[in-house]
């Protein structure tokens, strides 16, 4: 059995929006003095509870190393975005929390990705369409 062509046209169009939508969050990212992945940890970081988030859960949630969130949050620390308090439950544990100013940087930054992927929302949107159409019409191959 082969996959439906128009599947391609879906699979490619959200892709196409998908890259665009990362080329600018790259570039304003950039311009704001940070990463993609900074930007990424410090989302996440936002949406723990208050007391903030483990090194390790940092690690997974952005899929890396420990080793390498430690740099990571390292970085943030020495920009003055998050900053690494004790555990109130566990005094050896370390939690990471966003400062101030993080939450402005994450703000600003938030609210430009919300309008540029709002701008993509069409082509976002007619791509998962045609392929849920597709799906229904069991023209997706399935496996497993």
């Amino acid at each position: 059995m082969s996959i439906d062509p128009r599947i391609y046209d879906g699979l490619a169009g959200f892709r196409y929006a998908l890259r665009q939508f990362m080329a600018y969050s790259e570039a304003l990212t950039a311009d704001a003095g940070v990463t993609a992945q900074q930007y990424h940890a410090l989302l996440i970081i936002r949406t723990y509870p208050p007391e903030g988030i483990m090194i390790k859960e940092l690690a997974d949630q952005l899929l890396i190393q420990h080793h390498g969130a430690v740099q990571l949050v390292d970085r943030l620390a020495n920009a003055g975005l998050v900053q690494r308090q004790r555990s109130p439950n566990d005094g050896r544990s370390v939690l990471i929390v966003i400062t101030e100013t993080g939450e402005g940087l994450l703000e600003d930054l938030a609210t430009h990705h919300i309008q540029e992927l709002l701008r993509h929302e069409p082509l976002l949107a007619e791509s998962l369409r045609r392929l849920r159409q597709l799906d229904r019409q069991k023209k997706i191959v399935r496996t497993g």
